[in-house]
């Protein structure tokens, strides 16, 4: 209690602006770039004023942008710093860029790094040596866990809890051969358990087949995975057997530049 029995700040308040900070933010992707104050309300269940606060702080200090419009607002370059630092300062990033080209030399595809965030495949490095160039740098920026290459590589070996929590979350349709059945996404798993790399044939982008393998740190955890994707004429089911081989190797080079033995 303050002075003259005012009541002040409680501890926690601090913290429950931050999980909000970070709603608002999770309310942005590489579809919905730009969005307008109603939109944030809808995306977070905030109300009008709270949402309308927030936005003003975060626009202040960077973490957002708005348009000359006035009424919508956009990630904001602060975070673009943030996120260079971040990079600058993983060792996963730092170790996989000779293997990533490697990978886009041999391979001749599109070759995408991704580092688990308990809920998807964050891709923080790419490299496209395709003539098509056909998968613009923003299409898997945040791949879905349980339908793309790299995501099920990295989820096939995540605790039984996180697997659950994902399949609660709902799995979201994409193409025609999205995985979207809990059972079946459990036996695709085990799948990839048992060979050691995941496929996807064309899961989450029409036409496009991927090959992911695992990355594991220093505690044999994975943490990450890399992933060789091309349209599926480029890279056709006779193939996989052996890229897939190919994939792995890199995979296993980059987890024992981190440590892992």
């Amino acid at each position: 209690m303050s002075q003259g029995g005012r009541t002040g700040p409680r501890p926690d308040d601090g913290l429950k602006s931050l999980v909000k900070v970070v709603r608002v933010l999770d309310a942005f992707s590489a579809r919905n770039r730009t969005l307008s104050l109603t939109d944030l309300c809808a995306a977070t269940g905030y109300p009008k004023s709270t949402v309308h606060r927030l936005l003003g702080a975060m626009r202040e200090t960077g973490l957002l942008d708005q348009d000359l419009g006035r009424d919508r607002y956009r990630l904001g370059m602060k975070l673009f710093a943030l996120g260079n630092t971040v990079l600058a300062n993983m060792d996963l990033h730092r170790e996989a860029r000779p293997f990533v080209d490697a990978l886009t030399r041999q391979g001749g595809q599109a070759v995408h790094l991704a580092v688990f965030d308990g809920r998807r495949a964050i891709v923080i490095h790419r490299a496209d040596a395709s003539p098509e160039k056909l998968l613009a740098a923003h299409t898997i920026e945040q791949a879905p866990a349980h339908c793309t290459g790299v995501g099920k590589a990295i989820l096939a070996f995540q605790p039984e809890a996180v697997v659950r929590r994902i399949i609660d979350a709902g799995l979201t349709r994409y193409t025609e051969t999205t995985i979207t059945d809990p059972a079946a996404l459990l036996s695709a798993l085990a799948t990839v358990r048992a060979a050691g790399y995941a496929t996807d044939e064309g899961e989450h982008q029409p036409g496009l087949r991927c090959i992911g393998a695992p990355i594991r740190d220093r505690s044999g955890q994975v943490i990450a995975g890399i992933s060789l994707t091309g349209p599926a004429w480029r890279l056709p089911l006779a193939e996989v057997d052996g890229l897939s081989k190919v994939v792995i190797h890199h995979a296993n080079g980059i987890s024992t530049a981190l440590g892992h033995r």
